[in-house]
């Protein structure tokens, strides 16, 4: 029995019931943590017997996939994964479940360009500034971490008018993805996002003295007929027995030093 296995039959242990009714537990989560619960969710499957549904949507915004609507138009899900500062939003309308929010993963700001191409420095303020001011075109996401290089990194770096007529928000898509495809030269947005990408190539993070850090935590949805399941799977998930997994995925381990975005 490996660890996981290990980890996952001591939390059900005494009530054996729980493998023999399995549940779905339908999450819905935006894309920062989404790989890492792509690698996780199997394993907690074969371990439980519990299905794990999982829904994409971004943790903001009007569009139809964005989470805070789908539940306000009363989609169901057990729990959700998402951006800690839009689940403050969730906990304030009412729409988790008090005690349930569980923080899982801090998430840092990264760099793409085509594969193949040459890797430009970014290691430093100034290289980072430099690299924008020479890029033909670049791209970032309509998350969190785009909305800080459109409002704030470009200022910051004292660029913004320099690179407002080649900078573009990318919605709803990856960014690495029209990066790969070569419509933009650079891309912007959180690493756990752009390391799955084929066809585009993985640069590095953004220095830290002008990083954005995004705190990524799940909560149970109030109402869920499968709130404790939910619960569990959230424990899971912030276990200490997955974090090296979770941060193959490109996301950061929690730290109390973390400076972490709600």
């Amino acid at each position: 029995m490996n660890r996981l296995t290990l980890w996952v039959a001591v939390a059900l242990a005494g009530n054996a019931s729980l493998t023999v009714n399995a549940t779905e537990i339908t999450v819905m989560i935006s894309g920062g943590f989404s790989a890492a619960l792509d690698k996780l969710a199997p394993q907690y499957e074969a371990a439980t017997g519990d299905t794990v549904r999982i829904i994409h949507g971004p943790s903001m915004g009007n569009s139809r996939e964005a989470i805070p609507r789908r539940l306000a138009e009363g989609q169901a899900a057990d729990a959700v994964i998402m951006v800690g500062y839009a689940l403050d939003k969730l906990q304030q309308a009412g729409k988790i479940a008090p005690e349930s929010r569980t923080e899982l993963a801090d998430s840092r700001i990264g760099m793409v360009v085509h594969e193949g191409a040459e890797k430009p420095d970014i290691s430093t303020v100034e290289a980072l500034k430099a690299t924008l001011l020479h890029a033909r075109s670049i791209a970032y996401s309509d998350s969190a971490s785009g909305r800080y290089v459109q409002t704030k990194l470009f200022s910051q770096l004292g660029i913004a008018d320099s690179v407002q007529q080649k900078a573009k928000m990318i919605e709803k898509i990856p960014v690495a993805s029209v990066v790969a495809k070569g419509d933009f030269a650079v891309g912007f947005q959180q690493v756990s996002e752009l390391l799955p990408v084929n066809g585009a190539e993985f640069v590095g993070r953004i220095p830290e003295s002008v990083q954005y850090v995004t705190r990524f935590a799940g909560a149970a949805v109030a109402g869920s007929a499968h709130q404790a399941d939910a619960r569990r799977l959230l424990s899971y998930l912030a276990s200490p027995q997955v974090q090296a997994t979770i941060r193959e995925t490109g996301l950061d381990t929690l730290t109390a030093t973390a400076e972490t975005a709600r």
